[in-house]
């Protein structure tokens, strides 16, 4: 195992000092893509994700897919270091990165290298993907068809190597309300900002009847509005922005409907592919996981999680706390701990 840990970090140092924003992975990928084939392996490129996938595929076999992400977000402008600069003090690994998700994606790659090096009972496809911060339609979602049936899914985010079972989903809606317009001074128009807030007021006020186990309610927050043109004018338009969490009792489409019988304001969703999900307490891989004392819970963040179609958890070394922040960092001893706790969930396991 300490092989393992000291080439994945040595990889993940490497990985760092590459920019990888999203959208603008080629470089990164470039960098991986020539790692796996300096240790023999032939990885399909789809636009910037790369798929492994173990010796001896067979189709009579379920599938086990391992998926982290290659790209991070924009450096916070309060980083005191180099974000693309791999330093290793006390214990910690620095650089832009390196907690979401590099750790997850490198322990991934080490957990693939070791299983697939010995018989199991399953097909092990491994995918580092593309655009997963900006929920892009060229990452995970572009190359998930490509990959033939799976059964199972790991996703690796920072969680303290602990299994989120469950994850909210997520909608953006843009809302207008209208009225008329007129002079201030004066009883004429409608204004569109009365008009707006009492759907603010319903959206602030109702609850979804069903209510998650792990994710409780959904969630609907008013975070933007804009009206108006003077003081003296009675606005005709008042536009808002919500941003709804869902539970997995309800599909996007759903509760989009759900809101537009409710509300009089135009409502447009920016997408409704970002859907909660949910694995059961009784699948093979959350007993496994209860076995190696491994906590479960539902996350309210969003993740590739959402948009593969199969039951999955989310797993991974460091803490989502740190995910975003200046100077960010994981622990070296998350990487070794991570690969080691990845190996005993899935080795030799049923699915």
């Amino acid at each position: 195992m300490k092989d393992l840990a000291k080439h994945a970090i040595e990889l993940l140092s490497g990985l760092i000092e590459i920019p990888s924003l999203s959208r603008n992975e080629e470089a990164a990928t470039d960098f991986f893509q020539s790692e796996m084939a300096r240790m023999g392996y032939t990885p399909e490129r789809t636009g910037h994700n790369l798929v492994l996938r173990s010796p001896g595929f067979n189709p009579d076999k379920p599938t086990l897919l391992l998926n982290s992400h290659i790209d991070t977000v924009k450096p916070s402008a309060s980083y005191t270091r180099n974000p693309h600069k791999a330093t290793i003090e006390d214990g910690k690994l620095y650089g832009l990165g390196s907690n979401d998700a590099g750790g997850s994606l490198v322990s991934l790659f080490a957990t693939f290298c070791h299983l697939s090096s010995c018989p199991q009972p399953y097909n092990l496809v491994y995918v580092a993907s593309a655009e997963e911060e900006v929920s892009g339609r060229n990452g995970i979602e572009l190359v998930f068809p490509t990959l033939g049936p799976v059964d199972f899914a790991i996703v690796g985010e920072p969680t303290k190597m602990q299994m989120a079972i469950a994850e909210k989903g997520l909608m953006v809606l843009d809302c207008t309300a209208k009225g008329k317009t007129g002079h201030a001074a004066r009883n004429e128009g409608l204004n569109a900002i009365y008009e707006a807030i009492d759907d603010i007021a319903w959206l602030k006020s109702y609850r979804f009847p069903q209510t998650s186990e792990l994710l409780g309610d959904i969630k609907m927050s008013v975070t933007l509005i804009n009206a108006g043109t003077q003081h003296n004018v009675v606005p005709e338009k008042c536009e808002f922005v919500v941003d709804v969490r869902t539970n997995e009792k309800y599909s996007n489409t759903e509760v989009l409907e759900i809101i537009k019988s409710n509300i009089k304001s135009d409502v447009n969703a920016r997408s409704t592919r970002i859907n909660s999900s949910f694995t059961p307490f009784n699948h093979p891989i959350i007993r496994r996981g209860q076995e190696l004392g491994l906590t479960h819970y539902g996350s309210p963040t969003t993740s590739d999680q959402a948009l593969i179609p199969r039951p999955s958890i989310k797993i991974g070394p460091g803490d989502s706390a740190r995910s975003h922040s200046a100077d960010e960092y994981i622990y070296v001893h998350e990487i070794e701990e991570g690969i080691d706790t990845y190996i005993r969930l899935l080795d030799g396991l049923l699915l």
